[in-house]
């Protein structure tokens, strides 16, 4: 049974559809990419699957409850989100800030019970900053202070994951690192479902896709079946060669510099 599922979703923008008709599901133990061009609503829809805005049709289910209804503290034990830009105060410590994630489970007034601070101890061992509890938010890395959004997330013992571009300001090491850990978070699973641009990383990492082309069709599936030249071609204009395990991109012939020994093609 799926944790997380959208049916029938529809966002429209002045001039066209984001998307139409879209069906998802997210079930724990696999991790779900979310692709497509720059514009093409990826942060739109996982701001639906998180709850945080109203689909314009459809509806998004959190096991059989509508997410919408829910209390948005019921909701905050049972899904965590992370978007691309946060605005959190960086001048908390790191322990401060992990300690953000257990407000559902807070009460509104007086101090953190032992089982919260253990809870943040716990996620920043996972997240291997232990060692970083003191450290201020805002002497950390960029690595660094993606890991520790990430025990936010896991103090929250949520188990649907929804992050917006994770990995965008991340080096290749960091980013294989935090792909790894939400690999090991769904092989205890969680389900995750995240917007990715680099192709060959959700070929590598995930196992369902949902490609959007910002003009209405959406292709979800697998994600070999979805990414692949058949669909990433002409979602995003280029030309796609399989390599085994990595995609080729090359401009569209009509857009490719014309060598010095190719003549000129006579005005029509």
């Amino acid at each position: 049974m799926p944790v997380l599922s959208a049916r029938g979703l529809g966002h429209r923008v002045p001039g066209r559809a984001l998307f139409t008709d879209l069906d998802l599901q997210l079930a724990g133990g696999r991790i779900t990419a979310v692709v497509g061009p720059n514009g093409a609503g990826k942060s739109t829809l996982l701001r639906l699957l998180a709850g945080l805005a109203a689909p314009q049709l459809g509806q998004v289910l959190l096991g059989d409850d509508d997410l919408r209804t829910l209390p948005a503290r019921q909701r905050a034990r049972r899904l965590a989100y992370l978007p691309q830009r946060t605005s959190l105060p960086h001048d908390l410590r790191v322990r401060e800030l992990v300690l953000l994630g257990r407000a559902p489970y807070l009460p509104a007034f007086g101090p953190p019970a032992a089982a919260d601070e253990a809870a943040v101890a716990a996620a920043l061992a996972q997240v291997d900053l232990a060692g970083l509890a003191e450290r201020g938010a805002g002497t950390l890395s960029g690595g660094e202070f993606q890991r520790v959004m990430l025990a936010r997330m896991l103090v929250s013992e949520a188990r649907v994951l929804v992050l917006d571009e994770p990995t965008a300001a991340l080096d290749v090491g960091h980013a294989l690192g935090f792909l790894a850990h939400l690999r090991a978070l769904a092989d205890a699973g969680a389900a995750v479902v995240l917007a990715l641009h680099d192709l060959d990383l959700a070929r590598r990492y995930t196992d369902d896709a949902a490609l959007l082309t910002g003009a209405g069709p959406v292709h979800t599936g697998s994600v070999e079946h979805v990414i692949s030249a058949r669909f990433i071609g002409p979602a995003f204009g280029v030309e796609v060669r399989e390599l085994g395990d990595h995609l080729v991109f090359e401009p569209m012939a009509a857009l490719r510099p014309r060598s010095a020994a190719e003549p000129a093609r006579p005005p029509a």
